[in-house]
């Protein structure tokens, strides 16, 4: 019976369940306000398991956290053969953001038919604000439109959306935003994107119920003439625009940062007057490098947050002088919401990765808000840097950080999970496979990971 059970255990497919590791920092609570990692998949913290992943991939440029799962866009992920026919296929990677784990991946369609095949066809992958998920492509710079759809998170399946004017300014877009429902069933819908190496921004709006227009004034683009530092005169490369909700139910956009690779986030209105920048920031607060992209805000306990890049694959954190890479800042904003007065709370993670992604530039990031199970407001953070990893974070008045870990507290718990069972088995199987020389794995005591440690699981699991 034993051996039967031995063998059958064996039998598992030797891809373990990722472990649910945390960052192992003990964050300081900052005015009332805790922090803590829920779990991180990243090029430091799990190199073997993040490296296996399908959506380690340089095409895997952006993600999104949505109603309890993850989803990660890869462009021409999969290969087709149909008849005599080679064709390339974009997909989505659905993971559980309770636990990191791949659920399923979502080969995308359109009309019946495979979506793939141009290039970056997956760019962007985001959610408005009524839970409708989306995908939109990169557009190049002899592109007179650029493209947005509707994501069925269970099937794939695309539906078309619009096709958007630029106009008289076609320049090349990389990523979009979108406000407030894309179906415009329920409210007007707000589309932004940005013009890579050029002065443009990009606005398409639509009343609820109706089609999209240029949102400025009728026209789709607009020339920026302000920026910071002032030596700048148009975006870098693969800039972002992420508009502020500045009412729950105020869809209008009307406030907007834009980052682009060249400068540290603005923030414009619809005039495209500068309105905030990072003059008057103290330059401890300041990015350590412009060389990525991203940025988001939420509201907590009352008060307004920003969070942005820190770094992309070098920079100093001043209070340490320790090189850090892929990291984000976390700030209160100053009265009025002014970038001028606000307060940095943390720095997460302690590293994420260092790994060129071959010039994505953007790191995708979003909030989720809830409570606890108490009842407590808290949020969600979740942030993703192509080619290096992603991690979640919860924030709010009743979160507490957990001790540096992580250890195991259950002996042969090589998960972490708090038990023993199948999945420690699975886990230790595949560090073996993988020469992992992790001694969480070494549950005999003997200084080695071997199969004596899979026998040592499967003799707690037997007498438990």
């Amino acid at each position: 019976m034993k051996k039967f059970l031995l063998s059958a255990l064996l039998a598992v497919s030797t891809v373990a369940s990722l472990w649910a590791v945390t960052d192992g920092v003990k964050y300081d609570r900052v005015n009332g306000i805790g922090i803590k990692n829920v779990w991180i998949q990243d090029r430091v913290h799990t190199p073997n398991e993040w490296g296996n992943q399908p959506y380690c991939n340089t095409n895997a440029r952006t993600a999104v956290l949505s109603d309890g799962y993850i989803y990660i866009a890869r462009s021409n992920a999969n290969t087709i053969i149909q008849g005599t026919d080679t064709l390339t296929q974009s997909v989505v990677y659905k993971v559980n953001a309770a636990n990191g784990e791949l659920v399923k991946e979502l080969p995308l369609t359109l009309d019946g038919a495979i979506y793939g095949g141009a290039t970056l066809s997956a760019n962007t992958v985001g959610v408005d604000n009524f839970g409708h998920l989306y995908i939109s492509p990169f557009s190049s710079i002899v592109s007179t439109q650029h493209t947005i759809y509707m994501l069925d998170g269970d099937t794939g399946e695309l539906t078309w959306i619009a096709d958007l004017d630029k106009a008289d300014a076609v320049q090349r877009l990389d990523y979009v935003d979108v406000m407030g429902d894309i179906t415009r069933e329920e409210a007007e819908c707000n589309i932004m994107s940005v013009g890579a190496s050029s002065e443009y921004i990009y606005r398409w709006h639509a009343d609820q119920g109706g089609d999209f227009e240029g949102g400025f004034d009728g026209d789709p683009y607009l020339a920026i003439l302000e920026f910071f530092p002032e030596t700048v005169t148009q975006w870098g490369y693969a800039p972002v625009a992420k508009m502020v909700l500045n009412a729950e139910d105020d869809f209008s956009g009307e406030l907007f940062y834009i980052d682009g690779f060249t400068t540290s986030p603005i923030l414009y209105d619809l005039t495209g007057t500068m309105v905030d920048n990072f003059e008057e920031v103290d330059p401890a607060f300041w990015p350590m490098d412009v060389g990525a992209n991203g940025v988001c805000e939420f509201t907590l306990d009352g008060r307004n947050f920003i969070v942005y890049v820190a770094a992309q694959y070098t920079g100093v954190d001043e209070a340490t002088m320790i090189n850090k890479a892929c990291q984000v800042y976390i700030c209160e904003l100053g009265e009025g919401m002014t970038l001028a007065g606000m307060q940095r709370y943390w720095m997460v993670p302690d590293a994420l990765g260092a790994m060129s992604d071959g010039g994505t530039r953007v790191q995708s990031m979003n909030v989720v808000y809830g409570t606890d199970d108490e009842g407590n407001e808290e949020v969600t953070l979740f942030f993703f840097k192509n080619y290096n990893g992603m991690a979640v974070y919860k924030i709010g008045p009743n979160v507490y950080s957990d001790e540096p870990g992580p250890q195991p507290v259950v002996p042969g718990d090589v998960n972490g999970d708090g038990e023993v069972g199948i999945a420690d088995v699975n886990y230790v199987i595949n560090m073996i496979i993988k020469g992992d020389t992790n001694l969480a794995g070494d549950v005999n005591g003997d200084g080695e990971i071997g199969i004596a440690d899979v026998n040592a699981i499967i003799t707690m699991i037997l007498n438990q």
